[in-house]
């Protein structure tokens, strides 16, 4: 159990308007990034939804990776985001991976303010 759990809430996301309705455009973005720094997707799923006049209103989506996931929220009526990076480090150190993909994440965003916290997860002792 091993592993790094980086966390953000990123406020007052200056990226283009569409970037945080756009579940294909998300996807892709999310899915090439993991692949940039290494990690191994074996899953992804991007679900956009809809006010009830139909509109675009947010994208949940998720990246399983074989180290563990990437999960990401957006919340256009308040130009902000969600966003986990979790990976294992059972079988190797995925720490600089983790930490250089939820950069990248947020650096696309291009929040005014973030909120982030690092959590080691499952070290017993």
């Amino acid at each position: 159990m091993n592993g790094l759990h980086l966390i953000a809430d990123l406020h007052q996301c200056r990226c283009a308007p569409e970037f945080l309705l756009d579940a294909p455009g998300l996807e892709t973005f999310c899915v090439d990034a993991c692949t940039r720094h290494g990690l191994s997707v074996v899953g992804r799923f991007f679900h956009p939804f809809r006010d009830q006049q139909g509109n675009p209103a947010g994208v949940t989506g998720t990246v399983v990776l074989a180290e563990s996931h990437l999960a990401i929220h957006t919340w256009p009526e308040i130009n902000s985001v969600t966003l986990d990076v979790y990976v294992c480090n059972f079988s190797g150190d995925n720490s600089e991976r983790a930490h250089a993909l939820f950069s990248q994440v947020i650096d696309a965003f291009k929040p005014t303010h973030s909120e982030k916290k690092e959590v080691a997860r499952g070290h017993l002792g």
